[in-house]
């Protein structure tokens, strides 16, 4: 279960956000859309514990986010949350399969296995051991992917990501998110301004 209420946050009491209620049940997925500045990195930050509230409730999965401990707070994010950034995160000097390794390592979850079947699940097989500034855009995009759910996440958050992407190709890469979290047994949030993405999600909130 995902819920917020109330929450607000502040940038250095000059930018003020307030956003919508959440109340996702298990295995429902939720499409955030907005436009550019509304505050909707800054909402995906504070459900992945990134950023902390300036007011109101963020629970995920019975866990009240406010009440863990810096230390706390990592360890579930480690253990429950897969983001797929707008930017992708990887250690350029690393292939994808050591950039996968790492991200299991830090997690104390190695699983070989996993990553081989993901990497074949998303059809980069081939590229495990190329360094990731060699990877085309839309390769870069799978392995952003494969990134976020290497450790078994309960809830993928997406941030933009197919805003420069052609209609198919934009089509593709959202019902490869579905299928990951999907087959992968996780929950979906996508946080974007791109429109094109509603017919994907029953569920749906505008910012």
């Amino acid at each position: 279960m995902i819920k917020t209420k109330g929450v607000e946050f502040n940038y250095d009491n000059q930018v003020f956000f307030k956003f919508q209620d959440i109340n996702l049940k298990s295995s429902e997925n939720l499409l955030i859309i907005g436009s550019s500045g509304i505050g909707k990195t800054t909402l995906l930050h504070l459900l992945a514990g990134l950023l902390e509230s300036s007011s109101g409730s963020i629970k995920l999965f019975e866990k009240e986010l406010s009440d863990l401990s810096s230390h706390q707070l990592d360890r579930f994010r480690k253990n429950n949350i897969g983001i797929v950034f707008q930017r992708p995160h990887f250690v350029n000097s690393l292939t994808v399969k050591e950039n996968l390794q790492l991200a299991q390592y830090i997690a104390n979850k190695k699983d070989n296995n996993r990553i081989e079947n993901i990497l074949k699940n998303l059809n980069i097989l081939d590229k495990s051991d190329k360094k990731t500034n060699q990877l085309s855009q839309g390769e870069k995009q799978r392995a952003s992917i494969a990134l976020a759910i290497v450790n078994s996440p309960k809830l993928i958050l997406a941030d933009e990501p197919t805003s420069s992407l052609d209609d198919i190709n934009c089509d593709n890469v959202i019902k490869l998110l579905k299928k990951q979290a999907t087959d992968f047994g996780a929950q979906l949030i996508v946080i974007t301004h791109d429109s094109r993405l509603k017919k994907h999600f029953k569920n749906s909130i505008e910012l």
